[in-house]
């Protein structure tokens, strides 16, 4: 976890073993992992990248690559590493013994962090504790000096439970208390869409920072805030917007996608998610400005397969192509998409009409297949 403040943020090393199979991709993921660490409030001072055949079991980094971050973290007063690999507990615990002062963590913690620090509704924050439970009940080891005796007397004797026993147990606790309250969030957000069933809803998915806020407020009029940083919305956004004089439509803004999302955080925050799982429509919001969108998109559909929303209709959106350069698609989209620019307000008035039309459509009924005995 990053305890910075504005006064003493963290000194972040990034470190990552390239495995060699996909060096472009690798680059592509080490540069994902500077934003998070800045989204995060760390000052990032160095990277280190070992290109091996594989991580070392014992401490994921080779020894030698130990040492010269160990340097590096000495030289330029570093006091945390953050791995683009995930660690294994045993992992993070060796390097934390060979780094000494300096503090080791992984990309799935560092996107937890910067959940906690973006939670602003206690429903985002039940969610974000509850992810971050999980994540510690997976990742806890013991070791022989956590061995400890809990009393003395009849009923007692004997080793007793181990710390991990104990820290398991309440952690298990406290796991139970967040799901029940969270399946009361889940039953007032059932209730909620009921009273709006009238209403299509159209659900607004994307990876982070593809600029889905920003488009909501072009389409609604909104003020909702954004922001240039992974996550800036994490607690759901739901808006009444006009497409035509007489249709009305729900915009929901749920929390950005990105690759290898931690599974705690998809279980932790289903309860929100299920916005988009019960949208009537989906727009995928596209950083069209981005060289890696094609990767970008193909992770937001992984996690709506995840979600079992995969096989809802979805509109494109190109977002940002007044973004230099511009590497999206070719301006004939077809039925494949609209190009829109949220910041200057370009295709929102086409977007809109392709909303409309999409939820007339899905309104519409099929016509029926002629019976038997009318094809004689």
């Amino acid at each position: 976890m990053l305890h910075s403040t504005a006064a003493q943020p963290e000194r972040a090393i990034l470190a990552g073993v390239d495995t060699g199979e996909d060096r472009a991709l690798f680059e592509i993921e080490m540069d994902e992992l500077d934003a998070l660490a800045r989204a995060a409030g760390a000052v990032v001072v160095a990277r280190a990248v070992q290109r091996r055949p594989s991580v070392d079991p014992a401490t994921l980094l080779g020894q030698g690559k130990v040492e010269e971050i160990a340097q590096i973290a000495r030289a330029k007063d570093a006091n945390l590493v953050v791995t683009l690999n995930s660690l294994r507990p045993r992992q993070r615990a060796a390097l934390e013994k060979m780094l000494g002062d300096v503090a080791v963590t992984d990309r799935s913690v560092l996107i937890l962090d910067i959940f906690a620090s973006h939670a602003r509704t206690s429903e985002g924050k039940l969610q974000v504790e509850l992810a971050q439970l999980r994540h510690s009940a997976a990742n806890l080891i013991g070791s022989r000096d956590a061995l400890s005796r809990l009393g003395g007397g009849i009923g007692t004797r004997g080793p007793g439970e181990t710390k991990l026993e104990v820290d398991r147990r309440r952690i298990r606790l406290r796991i139970s208390h967040l799901e029940n309250q969270l399946e009361e969030v889940r039953k007032r957000r059932s209730e909620q869409r009921r009273s709006r069933e009238s209403t299509p809803v159209v659900a607004l998915v994307g990876y982070t920072n593809a600029g889905k806020s920003s488009l909501l407020n072009a389409l609604s009029g909104a003020s909702v805030l954004v922001a240039d940083q992974p996550f800036a919305t994490l607690d759901p956004t739901l808006r009444k917007a006009y497409l035509e004089p007489d249709q009305a439509v729900i915009l929901a803004d749920t929390v950005g996608f990105i690759s290898d999302l931690p599974k705690e955080l998809v279980a932790a925050f289903r309860a929100t998610l299920e916005e988009v799982t019960n949208a009537t429509l989906l727009l995928h919001v596209i950083d069209a400005s981005n060289p890696y969108w094609k990767r970008q998109r193909e992770s937001v559909n992984v996690v709506l397969r995840e979600l079992g929303a995969d096989a809802k209709p979805v509109i494109y959106v190109w977002n940002k192509i007044d973004t230099q350069p511009y590497v999206g698609p070719a301006a004939d989209l077809g039925d494949a998409g609209v190009l829109a620019s949220a910041k200057i307000g370009s295709g929102i008035a086409e977007l809109k009409s392709v909303i409309a039309e999409r939820l007339r459509s899905l309104a519409s009924p099929l016509p029926a297949s002629p019976s038997p005995s009318s094809t004689t």
